[in-house]
């Protein structure tokens, strides 16, 4: 007989759940969550496990691979999925929530997600790092200014290297000069960090060959995508990243909405990032542009914009896959078709 268990994760305990073929319960603990706890329970359990589910979380990743070096056949369910499931129960509880997932892994209904390799996720903590250091700095800026303007002290326009000097010409001196001064630091040597892995990944070097893509894109899509061959077409990756439309259908009624949004966030907002600078910073022509500027003449460039993220991702996953850089010329782009 086959027997399937549910984890509910927390960060001190994970409730655990074991049912067999029948939704039968088999077994029902509350273990630590560290893996070598949990695979110490799996193997003093009596019965062998033919599927393990957790859902995607914080811990999700440790806890995965410990458990797989383990010999375990675990797997990772969607959050989305799990949510809209167990909302449908009338009382919320880890306990619940274990015995939910079980049942659902029992009868086949989990979605299971792509669990990044190591090498993704530091790539992906480099960029996050990055990017929150950038907002603390931006943050940091704007409260000086903001600051100043109450004493009728206007900074005006200025770049940020010279805005300390602008800011030490109104007043004699602002403490929050020095923890700007840190934060540009810290910012300016995880770019730096950021810039080194670019350099040194031969996919990324590719992937800035397309018009709009630079290293910040390259790198979240190089770190989000990690393994291009579990996408079996390339037009699924913008679906992936939510910028596919919404579809609703029943009966007679047949709308397309909005695209979904679902999926991972920074990285349909890096993909539009790249969008929105082809399109209004990019001097080289290229067919690509052509064509963005052609949708955006018919639908409006906020839509054209949307479209040409997709776009991207798609050529960007194409590239990766075939080893290839981008093809300006549209006759270079038929002739490498046929």
């Amino acid at each position: 007989m086959n027997y399937f268990a549910g984890l509910d994760v927390s960060l001190e305990w994970t409730g655990v759940y074991v049912v067999d073929a029948e939704g039968g319960i088999v077994r029902e603990a509350k273990v630590l969550s560290e893996p070598a706890a949990l695979a110490a329970f799996f193997a003093r359990l009596e019965v062998g496990v033919t599927r393990i589910c957790l859902e995607a979380g914080p811990l999700s990743q440790w806890l995965h691979d410990g458990l797989a070096e383990a010999g375990l056949p675990v797997v990772c369910a969607e959050t989305r999925q799990l949510k809209a499931v167990l909302s449908a129960t009338v009382n919320k509880s880890d306990r619940d929530d274990a015995r939910g997932i079980a049942q659902l892994v029992r009868v086949n209904l989990i979605r299971p997600v792509h669990v990044k390799t190591v090498s993704s996720q530091e790539k992906r903590m480099l960029h996050a790092n990055r990017r929150f250091m950038l907002k603390q700095l931006c943050d940091a800026e704007a409260n000086i200014c903001g600051t100043l303007r109450n004493f009728g002290l206007k900074v005006g326009k200025v770049t940020r290297r010279g805005l300390e000097a602008r800011v030490l010409g109104l007043v004699a001196e602002w403490p929050m000069l020095r923890a700007r001064a840190a934060l540009l630091a810290e910012f300016v040597r995880l770019h730096r960090m950021m810039l080194e892995t670019v350099r040194a990944d031969p996919v990324c070097r590719r992937l800035m060959t397309v018009p709009g893509v630079g290293p910040v894109t390259a790198l979240t899509f190089r770190a989000s995508v990690d393994v291009p061959s579990r996408f079996a077409r390339a037009r699924s990756v913008g679906a992936h990243f939510g910028l596919a439309p919404r579809k609703w259908q029943s009966g007679e009624v047949n709308r397309t909405g909005r695209i979904s949004k679902c999926g991972d966030a920074m990285m349909r907002a890096t993909l539009y990032e790249a969008a929105n600078i082809l399109l209004e910073r990019t001097t080289r022509w290229s067919w690509l542009k052509a064509w963005a500027m052609g949708v955006a003449k018919r639908r409006g460039k906020a839509r054209a914009k949307v479209a040409l993220a997709s776009r991207l991702g798609v050529i960007m996953h194409r590239i990766w896959m075939d080893g290839s850089e981008f093809r300006w010329k549209r006759e270079d782009v038929d002739t490498a078709a046929a």
